[in-house]
């Protein structure tokens, strides 16, 4: 029997199942024809109108340019680099009647005092619909501000906004340390932009300023509010976030210091280092020449940057990290260090100095001479700073491997770790080197020269600094800085203060350091440097150097390290460097300008008052090629 009533069910389902396709497919036409009318009306019928709306309601957004923090001498009293109230004027294009903006340009040009044509480059014809505001000028005075605000209902789409500028309140050699600021690159603001950084910020670019970026940045403020096309308001509520001050930054500088390094070095082309051996502080940093860096806060920057870029003796090298010599007679103390650690060739043991030593088809020549020194022992071979006894020592006792050990257990070839942004290693020579770079063979006279500083062997001024502060440490070197406090720019409260840190250290016995601290002393009570050094407030230990240079005849970098007072405990001493290229007529002038450096910070003199104390009055004035 059939069963019709089952057909009859399933012939149901169907058609509710057709019915629902039905509804379904009939709602999603439906829905997709309101929305088809919806776009249609609103983008043809209302497009007009929508588009009216959003140009002329819209919720902008401003910018409040925070303050970078400020940066002080060690003291946290002088400040080195202040903010200066400073506008800035934008044009947005989008915002000026097509046919107007000839007429606005070129009144805004006339007030600003520069050309129409600088602004057509600033804002081109591509982008003159767009909303984009575009900077036409900064480090502009109120005054002008004032004239533009004045003519504001001539100039539609012209605004100006607040632009702190950078003052460099102290000039002349701290410029190197300080560096300087300007607009950020394409190329900078690809790294930093997911660190909060946009088009508009203002970054370091050397320095202090590029090292410590992030810490003087601050946070920009916003004020965003609803406005017409013509910045009329539109409401009353407005969201208003305040700017926050970056971080202000203690130097280890001591201004008196190192106006008193500037004036000794003079104008000679060099530098001049006076650290604090016990924890890496930098009292002084000089190079010369130097620069002014308030100029990259001027309109003409480009220009100015361009003559020092273009100044053969290039002012923007920092000359005491980032320039490499041969450091000459002061590598004798590696060279001594390394004679007492060694102990395979006794102190008191002599070799005679005839003014020369054959080796091969070569005469290797003492910088006195025939008939030489005669006989000398460790103790007066540094003294006299005698060629015969080192190369002697080098060749027939250390050799080229353990000499460059030596050079770089003090820190030669290696990295500074100074906390500014660039440095130079300098480098140390080995046998493998030689065949890698010239396919030649290490030689004997190589091992000469290398045992006096020369030869491939370079060094920054800060690297020998380095050197004597091991000396002093009796096997350490701590981490040379710049940076003492950070703090707070509201409460003065510091934040972070750093902390000395070891950069390299040595297991040579204490009976070292202590013979090596006397044979300094005698070197310049008895040896080549007593003369220049002659002081009676401070007692002084150090070496001089001599530096062949080929590029001009009978010329010689001029170099002394030291560290005074010779009896004190290491807290209270000092090191410095001083470094005179070659390219300044010959006057031996290192010894004398560290001995007014000496004077005037144990007797705490100024610069003429220490020249008059040495008798040094009539020397000081640089003569010759630097000038």
């Amino acid at each position: 029997m059939v069963d019709y009533s089952r057909d009859l069910k399933e012939t149901e389902n169907k058609q509710n199942k057709l019915k629902k396709l039905v509804f379904m497919s009939v709602t999603i036409v439906a829905c997709f024809i309101i929305y088809a009318l919806k776009l249609f009306s609103m983008q043809i019928i209302e497009g007009e109108k929508y588009k009216n709306q959003s140009v002329n309601i819209t919720q902008r957004s401003k910018v409040i340019p925070a303050h970078r923090g400020e940066i002080f001498d060690r003291n946290a009293i002088i400040r080195l680099v202040i903010n200066s109230d400073s506008f800035a004027v934008d044009l947005t294009p989008g915002e000026i009647p097509a046919k107007k903006y000839d007429t606005v340009a070129l009144k805004l040009a006339s007030i600003l005092g520069i050309p129409k044509s600088e602004i057509d480059k600033k804002v081109p014809v591509n982008v003159r619909r767009s909303y984009k505001a575009y900077e036409i000028k900064s480090n502009i005075p109120f005054t002008v501000i004032s004239n533009v605000a004045e003519n504001s209902n001539d100039l539609p789409g012209v605004s100006w906004r607040s632009k702190p500028t950078r003052n460099y309140v102290e000039k002349g050699s701290i410029s190197h340390v300080l560096g300087y600021v300007g607009d950020i690159t394409k190329e900078e603001l690809k790294v930093l932009y997911n660190k909060g950084y946009s088009n508009t910020s203002i970054v370091g670019k050397t320095g202090i300023e590029k090292q410590y970026d992030e810490l003087l940045q601050g946070k920009n403020g916003l004020e965003s509010r609803t406005v017409d096309v013509r910045g009329r308001l539109v409401s009353e509520k407005s969201t208003f976030t305040e700017p926050e001050m970056g971080k202000n930054l203690v130097l280890t500088i001591d201004t008196k210091i190192q106006t008193l390094a500037e004036k000794a070095l003079g104008k000679r082309v060099g530098s001049a280092i006076v650290l604090k051996p016990s924890n890496g502080e930098i009292l002084a940093m000089v190079s010369y020449p130097y620069f002014d860096p308030n100029i990259f806060s001027n309109e003409l920057f480009s220009e100015e940057y361009n003559k020092l870029a273009k100044d053969e003796l290039n002012p923007l090298l920092n000359r005491t990290i980032n320039a490499a010599y041969p450091p000459a007679s002061t590598f004798k103390v590696i060279m001594s260090a390394a004679i007492l650690a060694e102990d395979s060739f006794l102190s008191e043991k002599k070799i005679e100095c005839t003014g020369r030593l054959e080796y091969g088809d070569r005469f290797f020549r003492c910088h006195i001479g025939i008939p030489g020194h005669g006989w000398m022992d460790l103790k007066h071979a540094l003294a006299e700073s005698c060629n015969i006894y080192y190369y002697t020592i080098g060749r027939d006792y250390l050799g080229v491997e353990r000499i460059s050990s030596y050079a770089k257990e003090f820190g030669f070839g290696e990295n500074l770790n100074i906390d500014l942004p660039s440095h130079s290693k300098g480098f140390v020579p080995t046998a493998q080197w030689k065949e890698r770079r010239f396919h030649q063979k290490w030689q004997g006279g190589d091992t000469l020269n290398l045992s006096i500083g020369q030869s491939y062997l370079t060094v920054t001024p800060m690297h020998v600094a380095n050197m004597m502060a091991m000396v002093v440490n009796e096997g350490k070197i701590y981490k040379p800085h710049i940076l003492k406090e950070v703090r707070d720019p509201i409460t003065n409260e510091i934040i972070k203060e750093i902390k000395p840190e070891i950069l390299k250290q040595t297991n040579m016995p204490k009976e070292i350091w202590k013979e090596l601290k006397q044979d300094l002393r005698y070197t310049v009570t008895d040896g080549s440097a007593r003369f220049p050094l002659k002081n009676n407030v401070v007692k002084i230990a150090g070496k001089t150097g001599t530096a062949e240079v080929k590029r001009y005849v009978d010329s010689w970098h001029s170099w002394f390290v030291c560290y005074a007072p010779f009896d004190a405990d290491v807290d209270d001493m000092i090191v410095v460097c001083v470094l005179v290229e070659a390219v300044n007529t010959w006057e031996w002038w290192a010894p004398y300008a560290t001995n007014i450096i000496m004077q005037g910070i144990f007797a705490n003199q100024t610069y003429d008052e220490a020249v008059d104390a040495l008798g040094f009055k009539y020397i000081t004035k640089p003569r010759g090629r630097s000038e």
